[in-house]
C-alpha cells in the first residue's frame, strides 16, 4: 500500500498520522518548518501552539468544547493525550505548557515507525494517492493557489469578518421581537429596539472600548461593506443608524407599534434556529469588551455568545460547497480536508476534525468503503455537520457550542440540559466508535 500524505504537522496533521500510524497505515508528514515559517510560527516542532491561550474548558457534563475533549479521549486522541499529560493549573480549564506539548507530541511523531516526517513545503498538491491537507488558517500563498484552482476562487477565503452569535434561549422576548422589514418575507429576523439615550451611550462605548491589535502579518485593510461596527460608530454618531442599525420597516409591538430610534438585527445562523447572528456586527473589540457592550443592547442583558466577533487573516474554504459528508473534496475525492482550513475555529475543534478525516481514511482502506460519519448529537457530528452541510452562503468559521446540536426531544428544565444533550452525546459516540473503530474485528480506538 502506498503511503498516506499529510501536509501540514500542526494539531489536525499531527493527529491524523498518529491515528492512522496506529492503524498500521504508512504515513508521510509534510511540514514546511523550518525551511520556511508562517508568520506567526517560531519553532520547528510538530502541533505547535502560536498563543497562549489554553484548550479552554474541560467540563463535559457544562461546556461543548470539554464534551469535545471527553469525545477525543475516547477515541484516543494524540493531542488531548499531550494536553492531559502536560496540565497547568488553571481552574476548570484544559491548560497545557506549550513548548512541553509540543515536545512532547513531536517525539512521538518523530520515533514512530510507521511516521516519516518530511521537512519540505508542498507547493503542488498530488494528482493521485490518498492525501490530506491540514495546513492550517496561514496556508502558504503557492498551496493556495493550488486551492484556488480546485475549489475555485470564489470559494476560498483569505480574511475572516465574524460578527457575534449568541444563543437563541438567551435572548429576552419581553423586549426584542420578531420582524423583517416592511415585513417582506416574514418574521425572519429578531430585533433589539433602542431609543435616543440607548443609542448614544452605545455608540460612546463602542468609540471607547478597547480593540484587538493587529498581529504583525496583518494589515487593517477592510471592505467598505464589512466594516468592523466601532469603525463605523467612529465615523460619526449616526452613520450606525443609517447602516446595519437602521430602524426603517420596523415597529415595536413593546411600544404600540411605534419605530424605534435604532435596532439591532439578528438572523438566524443554523438551520435549527438555535444560533442568531448579530447583522453587521464584525468588530476588532476584545472579547471581554464585546461581551459587556453588547449585553447593553436591549434584549440581550444576559445574552451567552456561542461565538464573538472577530476580523484576522484566516485561510479557509466554504466547505458546504465543495465538501463532502467525510471531510473530501467532492470533485477531486483522493483529497481529504482537515483543520481550520475546513472552516472550524479553535485548537481543540481542528485537531477534532484532524482525528476524524484520519479515522474515515483509515475505514476506506481496511474495507475499501467509507463509514457513516458520527451522528450529529456528538460534538464531532455537530462541527462536522456545520463545515459540510450549513448554509453556504453565510457560511463562517465556528467553534463547538451546544447550539450545533440538535434540540433534545424531550423537554427538560434549563440547567438540565447541557449534561442531558452531553450525556446523549457520548452514548452516541460509544455506540459509533464501536461500529466504526474496528480492525480486524476489534475495537482500535482505545
Amino acid at each position: 500500500m502506498n503511503a498516506i500524505r499529510i501536509i501540514g504537522a500542526g494539531l489536525a496533521g499531527s493527529e491524523a498520522a498518529w491515528q492512522l500510524a496506529n492503524r498500521n497505515v504508512t504515513v508521510h508528514l509534510y511540514e514546511m518548518r523550518p525551511q520556511r515559517f508562517s508568520p506567526a510560527h517560531h519553532t520547528d516542532r510538530c502541533a505547535e501552539l502560536v498563543c497562549s491561550n489554553s484548550l479552554r474548558a474541560d467540563d463535559w457534563q457544562h461546556n461543548a468544547v470539554g464534551l469535545l475533549h471527553q469525545e477525543m479521549r475516547t477515541l484516543n486522541s494524540l493531542i488531548i493525550a499531550a494536553a492531559d499529560a502536560n496540565r497547568t493549573p488553571a481552574g476548570g480549564a484544559l491548560a497545557t505548557d506549550r513548548e512541553a506539548f509540543s515536545h512532547w507530541i513531536t517525539e512521538r511523531i518523530t520515533h514512530h515507525p510507521n511516521i516519516t516526517l518530511i521537512r519540505e513545503e508542498i507547493t503542488t498538491i498530488p494528482a493521485d494517492g490518498i492525501t490530506l491537507i491540514a495546513t492550517g488558517p496561514l496556508t502558504s500563498d503557492a498551496l493556495a493557489t493550488q486551492l484556488e484552482s480546485l475549489v475555485g476562487a470564489e470559494r476560498l477565503y483569505f480574511y475572516d469578518s465574524l460578527a457575534p452569535i449568541v444563543h437563541l434561549e438567551s435572548i429576552d422576548f419581553s423586549q426584542a421581537f420578531r420582524q423583517s422589514r416592511y415585513d417582506k418575507g416574514g418574521a425572519d429576523y429578531i430585533n433589539c429596539p433602542l431609543d435616543a439615550s440607548q443609542y448614544q451611550q452605545f455608540i460612546s462605548a463602542l468609540i471607547q472600548a478597547d480593540q484587538t491589535p493587529c498581529r504583525p502579518f496583518e494589515k487593517p485593510i477592510y471592505f467598505e461593506g464589512c466594516l468592523p461596527i466601532e469603525v463605523m460608530a467612529a465615523r460619526g454618531p449616526e452613520t450606525l443608524r443609517f447602516g446595519p442599525m437602521k430602524p426603517v420597516g420596523l415597529n415595536n409591538p413593546h411600544q404600540n407599534g411605534a419605530t424605534p430610534h435604532a435596532v439591532v438585527q439578528l438572523r438566524q445562523d443554523n438551520h435549527l434556529g438555535t444560533l442568531w447572528n448579530l447583522v453587521g456586527f464584525q468588530t476588532k473589540l476584545t472579547w471581554p469588551e464585546q461581551k459587556r457592550i453588547f449585553r447593553t443592547i436591549p434584549g440581550l442583558e444576559n445574552a451567552e455568545f456561542a461565538r464573538l466577533g472577530a476580523i484576522h487573516r484566516n485561510t479557509y474554504i466554504n466547505g458546504p460547497t465543495v465538501l463532502d459528508s467525510h471531510l473530501r473534496l467532492k470533485n477531486h475525492p483522493h483529497l481529504f480536508m482537515a483543520g481550520q482550513i475546513t472552516g472550524v475555529e479553535g485548537y481543540v475543534e481542528s485537531a477534532a476534525s484532524g482525528l476524524l478525516a484520519s479515522l474515515f481514511i483509515a475505514h476506506l482502506l481496511q474495507h475499501d468503503t467509507l463509514p457513516a460519519p458520527p451522528p450529529p448529537t456528538t460534538a464531532h457530528g455537530a462541527l462536522l455537520h456545520h463545515v459540510t452541510q450549513s448554509d453556504p452562503t453565510h457560511f463562517q468559521p465556528m467553534n463547538v457550542n451546544f447550539g450545533l446540536f440538535p434540540p433534545l426531544a424531550e423537554r427538560c428544565r434549563k440547567t438540565d440540559r447541557k449534561p442531558v444533550m452531553a450525556k446523549r452525546a457520548m452514548e452516541a459516540l460509544e455506540a459509533w466508535r464501536n461500529h466504526v473503530c474496528k480492525t480486524d474485528g476489534k475495537p482500535d480506538c482505545q
